[in-house]
């Protein structure tokens, strides 16, 4: 892998432990010599898995939309930043730029991020591992929601490999540089 895509909050959330993962995260892409791609954004989580990996001297590009340039939010010490149209763009160009995608804790578009990015998987629009790293239990209660979505009927189980979790880095990134792709279902390529 040379270019991960993050999704997190622009917040930081309750618990420092959120924070403290972030930071490690980054720093850890870094020493691995995996390219962080991210929001653009100095603030919440977003800013503090650029920082980390800054940090430890990695490689960070950033693709925020245009209609950010009047808030005081972009992240100014980035090795690359990417300007695109609005929401819809960015997400493409960070699906470009990757090789796979991990969410970290965060909000309503986190989620939508991610998701998006995990349902392209499903439809066969690429073959990227799709990762949420399970800090401190934050996406428990989505896990058990997509085990409920499998045993009502409404998401094939083969389906639900593409989800890669844990709550160790390590053993994240591990998963996904060994991942491939379920093959069945008229969804997936």
């Amino acid at each position: 892998m040379k270019r991960i895509t993050v999704f997190c909050g622009s917040s930081t959330g309750t618990d420092d432990v959120y924070k403290s993962q972030a930071a490690l995260l980054g720093q850890t892409l870094a020493e691995k010599g995996i390219e962080l791609v991210f929001g653009g954004g100095k603030v919440g989580l977003m800013g503090v898995v650029a920082d980390g990996a800054l940090h430890k001297g990695g490689k960070v590009i950033g693709v925020i939309p245009d209609f950010f340039k009047i808030r005081n939010v972009v992240h100014e010490r980035l090795t690359e930043l990417i300007w695109v149209d609005g929401m819809h763009e960015r997400k493409k160009r960070m699906n470009e730029l990757c090789d796979g995608v991990i969410a970290l804790p965060g909000g309503y578009g986190t989620l939508e991020e991610f998701f998006e990015m995990l349902t392209w998987g499903q439809l066969g629009l690429h073959n990227k591992p799709v990762a949420l790293l399970n800090t401190n239990g934050f996406y428990d209660p989505l896990i058990a929601l997509v085990q409920s979505m499998v045993a009502k009927g409404f998401l094939k189980e083969v389906n639900q490999q593409l989800l890669i979790v844990s709550d160790n880095i390590n053993d994240l990134l591990d998963k996904m540089i060994n991942y491939t792709p379920p093959s069945a279902g008229k969804w997936i390529r």
